[in-house]
């Protein structure tokens, strides 16, 4: 059978369907599934193999489902089946997991699935974003989050990312330094082959780095929680941004436990009460929140936002990995800069520096502190490297 993906006997987990059925349809459907006996239940996958050109099938059966574990699914589904759509209205093009959903052909008590181009991801950040959407809700199976809500008892002190930032420039009258200890990039490959992440963050603040940004993303990043730990337990006193790709809470508590001081979030991906939701749950724990954006739309978004300290410019297109620096002066123009001043909201500068000049013109901007990776990473010595991006001597 051409393209056949997948049997089930159960509802979907992923969001709402291309061809979305109406209420009362989708609740006769739910009955007529929970009507079914309990051996009905059985979850069978078909998974179409190719071997020496000859397609053959592999079925493995999984096991019985409760109909009550199948009604809490189906309660799950739709809980998150409008997430796509609340997101795309806010102009979010990146969709939180492939919009497959229930599907529309049954044979019997099984469903089947077809291939199609609404289960590829659309660029590099969608499939970040759904491989993260999958590990998050397994982690969250082996750790819950009333489990982690015990061990903050046991995290470190949070320290006060914002206000190193300030002192930072204060003190030199240059944008404050968040540097990135960072191994590899989906765009860029590995950057540093001998990557020693404690080596690299003791280097960063002798050469007067004023926070840390610490990947922890295997996948793409090659990062870890771990480096995080081992940063804070060999005495680094700079705060510790957690670089990872937020979409649910359980992350924020579980960077904390780690000895986050900050965390990113990213305007791409998540939705305005997401952001509203995730920055009052940081605020609660003592924890910063650096809220990035790429674009006019999403400026404005997060300037809608109250409570906001931190907005990270993102030079890079996350989907196409385009970088243009110009873009932080272009969302700094007019009334948004008015408004950030106002607010004195501090504004992080992103990708594309290199150079002394490159620092310049973003500060120019209205920026007081930079995020920055690459061009120091990459150095034999990252605390000469510091210097040489400045253009001066930043250490204490």
């Amino acid at each position: 059978m051409e393209g056949l993906a997948s049997f089930r006997a159960v509802a979907s987990l992923s969001s709402r369907p291309r061809n979305p059925i109406s209420a009362s349809a989708f609740d006769a459907r739910r009955a007529k599934w929970l009507s079914l006996p309990s051996s009905s239940f059985s979850f069978v996958r078909a998974q179409q193999m190719e071997s020496k050109g000859t397609a053959l099938s592999a079925v493995a059966v999984e096991g019985e489902q409760e109909p009550e574990k199948v009604e809490l699914k189906i309660k799950e589904w739709e809980v998150g089946m409008y997430h796509n759509e609340v997101a795309a209205s806010q102009g979010i093009r990146i969709r939180r997991r492939p919009p497959t959903g229930p599907p529309q052909h049954y044979v019997g008590p099984f469903e089947f699935r077809l291939q199609n181009e609404g289960n590829t991801p659309r660029n590099i950040l969608e499939e970040i974003i759904w491989h993260k959407d999958t590990q998050v809700a397994q982690l969250k199976q082996r750790q819950p989050l009333y489990s982690l809500k015990k061990d903050l008892d046991n995290a470190p002190p949070v320290r006060d990312f914002v206000g190193a930032l300030r002192a930072a420039h204060s003190r030199t009258g240059l944008p404050g330094l968040i540097a990135e200890v960072k191994k590899a990039s989906p765009s860029r490959g590995v950057l540093r082959e001998n990557f020693d992440p404690v080596e690299i963050a003791q280097a960063y603040e002798k050469g007067g780095a004023a926070c840390l940004s610490v990947l922890a993303d295997e996948k793409y990043f090659q990062g870890s929680y771990e480096n995080m730990v081992a940063i804070r337990n060999a005495g680094v006193k700079c705060p510790l941004l957690c670089k990872e790709f937020i979409i649910e809470a359980w992350q924020i508590y579980y960077a904390r436990t780690k000895g986050a001081d900050a965390i990113l979030l990213i305007a791409a991906v998540l939705p305005d009460l997401d952001i509203k939701y995730m920055t009052k749950i940081c605020k609660m724990l003592g924890m910063a929140t650096l809220v990035e954006v790429h674009d006019e739309r999403e400026m404005d978004r997060v300037l809608g936002i109250e409570g906001v300290e931190l907005i990270g410019i993102n030079n890079r297109n996350l989907e196409t990995f385009e970088v243009d620096t110009s873009n932080t002066k272009k969302l700094l123009e007019g009334e948004r800069g008015e408004l950030i001043r106002q607010r004195d909201i501090i504004v992080v500068g992103e990708s594309g520096l290199f150079t002394p000049d490159d620092i310049a013109y973003v500060q120019e901007a209205g920026v007081k502190a930079v995020l920055v990776g690459e061009s120091i990473v990459k150095q034999n010595d990252p605390q000469k490297g510091i210097a040489e991006l400045f253009g001066k001597d930043i250490s204490l």
